[in-house]
């Protein structure tokens, strides 16, 4: 199935297609493994910053498990104020906005933990009411694209990530803060099917969601590839 993406001879057919598979059983649009393994050399050439990343997802697992003195807002902290720099233009990284992503922690704790014990895979219908819940609580504090990737450190399994080309790329044009729940419950759907077609984590040797996020990246938001 030929996708062309933004730019190309299929602007908004190829992403039809990808939205109109979902959930139907057949084969998804999505990124070959090959193309996955060929957006990860792009990566790793260009985007010195997935060290944050990493460096963040092992702060928010020592966090958990008590490990380290940080807290996980804390954790959580390390990667939104660098990986999330477009958001912070225009709103103070400040102690009021630290203490409501505490509150955030605090109210969804439960839940978050459920989810990260899950992978997209196990996703269903039945999880979009509370998917929704905490996304949009989320994106109310740290708009759509922190939410996302807020999320994705807390069940990293589980949540996909996006940002806006790479919504606007599937066809999910972001609207304005707390009003995207649905889209990203949309996404999941997507991104769980595309997870599924590649034969799963087992397939590719890593986290699917980081590996098709890697691919969705250079293709969407830089147009490496």
């Amino acid at each position: 199935m030929k996708f062309e993406g933004p730019g190309g001879r299929d602007p908004g057919g190829g992403r039809r297609k990808m939205l109109a598979y979902a959930g139907t059983g057949k084969k998804p649009w999505g990124p070959s493994l090959h193309e996955l393994q060929s957006a990860r050399e792009a990566f790793e050439i260009h985007e010195p910053r997935d060290l944050f990343y990493r460096a963040a997802t092992e702060l928010v697992t020592l966090a958990l498990e008590g490990k380290v003195s940080l807290s996980l807002a804390e954790a959580l902290a390390v990667l939104l104020q660098t990986w999330n720099k477009m958001f912070y233009q225009y709103k103070k990284f400040d102690g009021q906005h630290f203490s409501e992503i505490e509150q955030l922690i605090a109210d969804n704790y439960a839940a978050l933990l459920t989810f990260r014990k899950r992978s997209i895979e196990t996703f269903s219908p039945d999880d979009r009411p509370d998917v929704s819940r905490v996304f949009r609580a989320f994106e109310e504090v740290l708009g759509p694209v922190g939410a996302a990737k807020s999320l994705h450190l807390l069940a990293p399994r589980f949540f996909p990530l996006w940002d806006r080309a790479i919504a606007q790329g599937y066809g999910l044009t972001l609207k304005e803060k707390g009003r995207n729940a649905d889209r990203y419950c949309r996404f999941m759907g997507i991104v769980k099917a595309q997870v599924e077609s590649l034969g799963g984590e087992q397939a590719l040797g890593r986290n699917p969601l980081k590996a098709i996020d890697e691919y969705n990246y250079c293709k969407f938001t830089k147009r490496w590839i």
